[in-house]
């Protein structure tokens, strides 16, 4: 099968295309055709060893010191499923699933197994590339905002970097959830995020958030420029800072209403998400659509900062 490897860290030029052994399914496991998988902020961290501040030795620890450990990055896609462990009978071929893949990744390839207790049902009115899109970016904002904020109705919250995968999620979650949105983004974005559902954008480019007076129950940061002290700085006296992108000093200090850390991965949380894009409550937002043998170039729009939602890989495609 064709995967994307990345044998080194580096720029997305270290990234290349080769045929590498098929899996086989173990007895609880299931061989899965990838469809379309997300090429997320993290998969571009991991491939340039670019990690938060103050996390470069612990992170190399844990995806390897001098190379990624695994060198096929993806970890969260849609597909179809081919063959079936000895032991699995919830699922039989050509079911079509999605599912996150945690630190086996693995999803940038035309096949990949995964243990069948991680899958969760594709519905029939959600497409490959939307399933595949929702993962990342929803998990996250859906567990920052619901369990880590209890969002209720009529809460104000900030969305800091409303146009990226997490928080073109977080705007559209946070105005289901019934509460006034204000996104944070650049002015060529507006648009596309007051469509999401924000009452009010800020433009970061004329506006600098240390200027701004308003207070809100609710800071989410998506980009990972806003420390424990600015923006705590925006909060009302009872409001809670979800730092999705914290660095080490963040993550060393939070406490009180400061939340940090990363989404578990969980299928009711995805089912939760699907049902919504099913419902059309959630649009999912994709910048491009890449072959699998473009997968540089799809790296390098990630890095770039600017992309609007998701951007998407589709290894079936030639």
């Amino acid at each position: 099968m064709r995967a994307a490897l990345v044998d080194r860290y580096g720029a997305p030029e270290v990234l290349r295309i080769a045929d590498v052994p098929q899996p086989d399914p173990g007895a609880h496991e299931v061989l899965l055709r990838v469809v379309a998988a997300a090429v997320t902020s993290a998969d571009a961290r991991i491939r340039a060893a670019r990690f938060p501040a103050g996390l470069s030795t612990p992170a190399r620890l844990v995806f390897g010191l001098r190379r990624p450990r695994r060198p096929i990055l993806g970890g969260a896609f849609s597909g179809v499923v081919e063959s079936v462990g000895a032991r699995v009978s919830d699922f039989v071929p050509g079911d079509e699933v999605c599912a996150m893949t945690g630190m086996a990744m693995g999803a940038h390839a035309e096949f990949l197994v995964l243990a069948a207790n991680k899958l969760v049902r594709k519905p029939a009115a959600v497409s490959h590339q939307d399933a595949a899109g929702v993962l990342f970016g929803g998990t996250t904002a859906l567990y920052f905002l619901s369990e880590k904020a209890v969002l209720r109705a009529g809460m104000s919250v900030l969305v800091n970097g409303a146009s990226g995968a997490i928080g073109t999620n977080a705007v559209q979650l946070a105005r289901h959830f019934g509460a006034k949105v204000i996104g944070v983004c650049s002015g060529a974005n507006a648009e596309l995020v007051r469509r999401l559902g924000a009452d009010r954008v800020i433009d970061y480019r004329t506006t600098d958030l240390s200027c701004v007076a308003e207070r809100f129950d609710v800071v989410l940061d998506a980009v990972g420029n806003l420390t424990i002290a600015s923006g705590r700085r925006l909060l009302t006296p009872q409001g809670r800072l979800l730092l999705t992108a914290a660095g080490l000093g963040e993550i060393m200090r939070a406490r009180g209403n400061v939340a940090v850390g990363s989404a578990p991965e969980r299928a009711a949380d995805i089912e939760r998400l699907l049902q919504l894009v099913a419902q059309g409550r959630i649009e999912v937002v994709h910048e491009r659509s890449f072959e699998l043998a473009d997968i540089a170039l799809a790296h390098r729009l990630v890095d770039s900062g600017r992309k609007r939602g998701n951007v998407l890989v589709c290894p079936g495609q030639s």
